[in-house]
């Protein structure tokens, strides 16, 4: 890899491989063109310089955009992560909207709930593995949002809801934290514990976001519900109205469980992530208290008991990731070697892709936190 400093990228350029910030956190993949807004982006985080394995191109042989069509050669991920990327961008300018009180059109909205649903259709495993990915700084909420919708998406799909639901369930996941835009900052933002009426104005974010949704942007109350319902409980002991079991909105009780899920695997100021096998096993151990356990048998079989993009540890001391989850066997994922037996590294995807539920003299001896791997991968 070899250092470009930010100063020296002028809008227009194209790389010939993809560039990245701090090795990890693709900045623009191969043959697409660096976009004005992308270096001020850069500019505002503070970022000094990026790496590529590439070099520069001629611009005017490359797409415009990170839409447009990429030219041959470009990595299906790199494309797959530019969408990705282009939807937090997306969704964090209507969370910008609704928090400054300005008009936002629900076809915006719905543009982005289309594209997500498109995303998880044609490009399902790399969207799941972005979930478990680099951190993408600067958008925490968007990105949230996106992962949330992400996974309520294939939990709806797997679940074999109708097409019409399952976009409902998509648009009520990106809106379903909308009420935090009324809650005051101050509240919001505190560090420490909130006194009783700082946690019920908190709580009241559920109201707040369901006269957004559906007396603002004039969606139906089935949306409606989802973003009301969500902090329900499957005990009871939820809020806003303490409902229980059926009684809670389908899709808010699938939009709780990927939201749960998100916050335990993303990055927050106030501590590290978790390992996405940590947290599944925390849902597997809620015992009936907060989730539907037919959402939960759902999010199973979709995600695994090691997520995809999940860095485990062999039997045999190899190092690999999971590329892809088996339903029928959650245990025993398809992975790619990273490091082999014998401390073999493979940084560009060169590993062998072995099959678990195949090769049964190999079994996963223990998840591994990426940033402890690192130095292995190094």
């Amino acid at each position: 890899m070899k250092k470009i400093a930010v100063t020296a990228i002028k809008e227009g350029a194209v790389f010939s491989a993809p560039v990245y910030i701090e090795g990890n956190n693709m900045f623009v993949p191969a043959g697409i063109a660096v976009r004005k807004k992308d270096i001020a982006r850069l500019q505002s985080w503070g970022v000094q310089s990026v790496e590529t394995e590439g070099r520069l191109i001629d611009a005017a042989s490359a797409p415009e955009a990170p839409g447009a069509a990429p030219p041959e050669g470009i990595y299906e991920d790199d494309d797959a992560h530019s969408s990705y990327m282009e939807l937090i961008e997306r969704l964090d300018e209507v969370c910008a909207s609704i928090a400054g009180n300005t008009p936002v059109q629900a076809s915006s909205i719905d543009s982005i709930a289309s594209q997500i649903l498109k995303a998880v259709r044609e490009q399902r495993h790399s969207f799941i593995g972005f979930i478990l990915g680099g951190e993408i700084k600067g958008y925490s909420t968007a990105k949230s949002l996106v992962n949330i919708a992400i996974l309520s998406a294939l939990m709806a799909q797997e679940l074999k809801l109708p097409d019409c639901k399952v976009t409902r369930v998509v648009t009520g996941a990106l809106l379903h934290d909308t009420g935090m835009s009324r809650v005051p900052a101050e509240i919001v933002e505190k560090k420490g514990g909130l006194s009783p009426p700082e946690l019920q104005r908190v709580q009241s974010h559920t109201l707040y976001g369901y006269k957004i949704v559906t007396r603002e942007l004039l969606y139906p109350e089935d949306v409606g519900l989802i973003v009301l319902q969500h902090h329900e409980r499957w005990d009871g002991e939820g809020y806003p109205r303490r409902l229980s079991a059926l009684a809670i909105d389908m899709g808010a009780r699938i939009v709780s469980v990927a939201d749960a899920f998100e916050a335990m695997v993303s990055q927050k100021p106030y501590r590290n992530s978790m390992m996405g096998y940590h947290a599944m096993k925390n849902l597997l151990s809620d015992n009936l208290r907060r989730f539907d356990p037919d959402v939960i048998k759902a999010f199973i079989q979709i995600m695994g008991i090691y997520p995809i993009g999940s860095i485990v540890l062999l039997n045999n001391g190899a190092l690999a990731r999971v590329v892809n989850v088996q339903g029928i066997a959650p245990l025993r994922p398809q992975i790619k070697i990273l490091v082999n037996e014998s401390g073999t590294v493979f940084k560009h995807d060169e590993g062998d892709s072995v099959d678990l539920l195949v090769e049964k003299s190999l079994f996963i001896a223990k998840a591994v936190d990426p940033r402890e791997a690192s130095a292995a991968y190094a």
